[in-house]
Formats: structure tokens, sequence, C-alpha cells
């Protein structure tokens, strides 16, 4: 097939920097990569599209896939349970009522430490830790930019390295269409202590909130007034608090229960646990808790129970549907031979020292220019892991280089839609975030870069 073969991901790059739109680009590139397997493209392009639909259909007969799929659902029931309950909330006030915070500093760290344990999706720890610490900031004197940078800085960095959430799981998803020396998921786990850009961005967040030291426009930010649509829209979101262990149950339950299906799976090696069995039966697990929970409380009845849980999935809903077609693709394109192709060339012409920070920028690229580095996950993986056995470079250290890159271009871009969060729910105005945080997330990103080129001294 030759250069045809890099058509379908060329085509999905070059539609989501022109219209902003993932979903159609996957679509549209999962659609020239069967058409190109057709015996005669001109003739057969209809039959492309049916074996468009045939390939997303396989991709559901597939067990892994489809527990990663039903998870991905599942844990939008969770994350409402704990946070429409009043759980999330009360967990806050605990941490915030009880004269913790008696400084700037102590504020600052607050948001950072709010925006750490609620780990299990970005958008919902950047709500939590904004809608929290705004009055905070407001009485100690601190701009709204400190709070937005903060906020945002901590959340994806946080939740790229656990990994026990939605964004593990989507990439596990990814992972398992190909084949390594060791599992997906210890892939997984192997990528977090190469992930220098999340790592270098917590430390600076943490270092700038302890001491109170700035730099750039942020040291120089000051309040400004935000419209009332921003106001309202960040308000309608909060939720009465009630009872902690609403959130700290279900959340125990799932990280512990993840551990303890790893080891069950694995036959008592958590490296070869089955990652998609078991973050399906922990999430089930937690839900299965949070519906108990609710329902010996008094207070909510089955149906409003069940009502929470389906408007939980109904918002991780775009999600599933994007991680659906991304697995869809990586398949098509692994039938059409892109990777090997792109391993071919790429083989024969890069040094394996450049091949880390090279993805890493590729990826901050495409997620500033989309907004979504979820969408740059599922372009870049499919592309890049043909090219370990290539450069005889660890699957984890290739994989850490782009789920970095995607967060970094996050925090760069204004279209991305936790910078769009997290400017709302800090109350500041979304150009002076973006504006402020800059400086930060090009500082991590050159030291990320520096960091990738001395540690591939040591694997190449």
């Amino acid at each position: 097939m030759g250069w045809l073969s890099v058509l379908p991901p060329i085509i999905a790059i070059g539609v989501v920097l022109w219209r902003k739109e993932v979903l159609l680009a996957l679509i549209l590139a999962i659609f020239a990569s069967e058409a190109l397997q057709q015996a005669n493209i001109i003739t057969d392009l209809p039959m492309a599209g049916l074996a468009m639909v045939d390939r997303i259909v396989a991709t559901l007969t597939d067990l892994d896939n489809a527990r990663l799929l039903t998870f991905a659902l599942m844990i939008g029931a969770l994350l409402a349970f704990m946070y429409r309950s009043g759980g999330v909330a009360a967990v806050v006030e605990i941490i915030v009522g009880r004269g913790w915070v008696r400084s700037g500093r102590q504020a600052s760290l607050t948001a950072a430490i709010i925006g750490v344990i609620v780990f299990v999706e970005s958008n919902l720890s950047v709500l939590t830790s904004g809608l929290v610490s705004r009055g905070l900031f407001d009485r100690y004197g601190l701009s709204r930019a400190k709070l937005a940078y903060f906020i945002d800085s901590t959340s994806a960095p946080v939740c790229i390295l656990v990994l026990l959430n939605g964004w593990g799981a989507f990439v596990l998803a990814l992972l398992n269409a190909y084949e390594f020396n060791v599992s997906a998921a210890e892939v997984l786990w192997g990528s977090v202590i190469f992930n220098f850009y999340a790592i270098v961005t917590l430390v600076i967040v943490f270092y700038s909130a302890a001491t109170g030291r700035f730099f750039g426009p942020l040291a120089r930010a000051e309040n400004r007034d935000t419209s009332e649509l921003e106001e309202s829209e960040v308000t309608e979101e909060q939720f009465e608090a009630t009872r902690a262990r609403f959130m700290i149950l279900p959340l125990a339950v799932m990280i512990f229960g993840m551990i303890g299906f790893m080891l069950w799976t694995g036959g008592g090696d958590m490296a070869a646990g089955s990652g998609s069995r078991s973050i399906l039966y922990a999430t089930a697990l937690a839900c299965l808790t949070g519906y108990i929970l609710l329902i010996t409380d008094g207070n909510f009845s089955h149906k409003h129970i069940v009502d929470i849980g389906i408007k939980g999935m109904n918002e991780l809903l775009p999600i599933t549907l994007l991680l659906l077609l991304s697995i869809a693709l990586g398949g098509s394109l692994k039938g059409l031979g892109t990777g090997q192709f792109i391993a071919g060339i790429v083989g024969g012409n890069l040094h394996p020292l450049l091949l880390a920070p090279l993805l890493f920028v590729a990826g901050g690229m495409i997620s500033f220019f989309t907004g979504t580095s979820w969408g740059t996950f599922a372009i870049l993986i499919p592309l890049a892991m043909p090219l370990v056995g290539v450069f005889d470079l660890p699957p984890a250290f290739l994989l850490a280089a782009i789920l970095g890159g995607g967060v970094f271009g996050d925090h760069c871009s204004p279209i991305s839609d936790t910078t769009l969060v997290s400017a709302l729910a800090a109350g500041c105005e979304l150009l002076d975030h973006v504006r402020t945080q800059l400086p930060y997330a090009l500082t991590a990103g050159a030291a990320t870069i520096v960091l990738y080129l001395i540690t591939g001294l040591f694997l190449t």
C-alpha cells in the first residue's frame, strides 16, 4: 500500500485541525482506511461504508473492548453518585471547614490538594476544586487566574498518573490492539515513571503553592469581573454537602477493588492481571456500594438513584463513542499496515534518541490545535506502538511521551475543554487563564524534552 497507508491518519489530523471535531475525523479516517483495503477503491466505495460498520461492530465483539466501553459508561454513573449526592461537597467541606486554611499559601495548597484527591475525572477535579477555593482565594487576596492555574495544572496530570479512572481505561483499550513482551496493563503502569511532563508540572504547582512565588504574567495577575453568564454556568453545578461517605467509600472500593482484582486475575501477579476485567469489576462494585449507601440513607429513592446514574452515563456517552471509534481506527490501520510502513520509513531515518521528544512535541501540537488530549492519544498511539520493535525501546517510554504531550497541548490550548472549565470554575476570564498558564506549561514542556533526551541516552 505504501504512502497511501498514511492517508487515513492524515485525514484524521487534517479534519481535527480544520473542523475541531474529533468524532468526524475518526469516522472519515476509518472510512478512508477501509476504502483503501477494497479491491477497487472507486467501484467498491459503497462497500467501504459497510466495511466501516463491520469494523466498528467487530470492535464490540472483542471482550476486552466491550468491558472497557462498559466501564466508560459505568464510571459516569459512579461519578454522578458521588457528586450529585453531595458526597464530594461534604468531603471538601470537611477539608476546608475545620480551620486548616489560615493563609494564602494554605489556600493555594488546598486547591491543589483537592485536585489530587478528586482524581477520578479531570473536569470533576477542576470544578470541585474551583468552586470550593474561590472564596478562599478572594479572602486572602489571591487572583482568580492563580486559582485557574492551580486547578488546571493539577487535574489532568494527576489523572494521567493515577490511571484508576477513565483516562487509564481509554489508553488501555488502545494498547490492547498491540502485542508486547509484557501485558498492556504493565505497559500502562510503566508509563507513570516516564511521564515527565505530568511530574514536572505537579512539582511546579506545589512549589508555587507552598512558597507563594510566581513568575511571568501570573505574578502580576489581578482579578477581573466575570460575566453573569459565566457565573451562572459555574454555580448551577453545585450540590449541597450531605455525607462524606457517599464519596469516600465508593472511591475506596474502586481503588482497592482494582488492586485486588488485578491480583486475582493475574494469579497473584499484579502485572499479569487483566486490566479490562479488573477495572470493570472494581467500578461495578463501587457503583453497587454507592447505590447501597444512597438507598439506605433514606433520602434517595430507587428511581432517583437510577435517574442519577443514567444522567451520569449520558454525560460520558460522547467519550464512550470516541473510545469506540478510536479502537476501530486502530484496528483498521493495523489491517492497512500503516504502522509498519511508518516504522520502516522512520526506522531508517530517525535516531532513537529523538523519538520520544518528537512524539511529545507532536502530541502537544495535535492537542493544542484540537483541544483534546484523548483525541491525540487515539491518533498517535496507533502510529507509535509499531515503532517499539523497530527501535527496541520500552513501549512505556514512548507511551509516556504521547500521554504527556497530549496534556501539555491541553494546558496551552484556549479551546481545550479543561481550559474552559478551569476558567469558569475559577471565575477567571478565559484569555487571562491561557496567558498566565502558558509560561508554566512551556517551562514544564522544555524540561520534559530535556529529560526525554537524557533518559533516551540510557535506553538506546
